[in-house]
């Protein structure tokens, strides 16, 4: 079991000493299921990238800006929310801990 306060305190500090202010690791992966924790501090973010095809982010700390063609959501700690089906981006309004969940196509195969 991951202790989701330890990994938060572990990447934001990796996050303020990497040049591009973000860390992630992935800390659950079972078939189709993906969880990730990533850390961006204040202004730093991930660029437009496409969806899976499901996905949410569950703000931990701080707050960030999902941004997508369709417009925009602010989410702020406490909060979850689903992710946009379309290119997006994210940034973090200040240093933040997010967990971004996905379901991807990929399932496991059958003996």
């Amino acid at each position: 079991m991951d202790d989701l306060s330890a990994l938060s305190q572990e990447h934001l500090a990796k996050a303020r000493v990497d040049p591009h202010g973000r860390s992630a690791h992935l800390f659950l992966n079972d078939g189709p299921l993906r969880q990730t924790i990533i850390a961006l501090t204040s202004g730093s973010g991930l660029d437009e990238h496409n969806a899976p095809p499901a996905a949410s982010v569950q703000v931990l700390q701080g707050q960030v800006r999902l941004t997508a063609d369709s417009g925009h959501q602010e989410v702020s700690a406490g909060q979850v929310q689903v992710v946009p089906r379309e290119r997006h981006a994210v940034t973090a309004l200040a240093d933040s801990v997010i967990i971004l969940t996905t379901v991807t196509n990929t399932y496991p195969r059958e003996a």
